[in-house]
């Protein structure tokens, strides 16, 4: 079984970018970048594009998206870098974990281990 994306066409990846294979030094994005979308599909936007602003109607992350669109993570980066140019999408980064107590973790475990 092969991994989405892995078998695409390279030429059908190189038209969905534009030729562009990195989404830029200063690309916000990573994979667990939660998208939101900031406005509905434009008609004549590129399907790839329509697909992702109707995915990220609530927060998703970079990975469900690329899983998704059953394209790679790299590729999916940068269209989401065009969308975020365009003002059509934003990015928030989950916030850190408020439990950094170990007790409380070892707990969770336990719990998880009864179910």
């Amino acid at each position: 079984m092969s991994r989405p994306g892995r078998d695409d066409a390279p030429d059908r990846l190189y038209t969905i970018t534009g030729g562009r294979t990195s989404s830029g030094p200063d690309n916000p994005f990573d994979l667990v970048t939660l998208v939101v979308a900031e406005s509905e599909p434009a008609p004549g936007m590129q399907s790839e594009h329509t697909a992702i602003l109707r995915l990220a109607a609530f927060p998703t992350a970079v990975v469900e998206i690329a899983a998704e669109l059953r394209l790679p993570v790299s590729i999916t980066k940068v269209l989401l870098c065009d969308l975020l140019a365009a003002g059509r999408v934003s990015a928030r980064h989950p916030r850190k974990s408020a439990v950094l107590d170990p007790d409380i973790l070892e707990q969770v475990l336990v719990g998880l281990r009864n179910l």
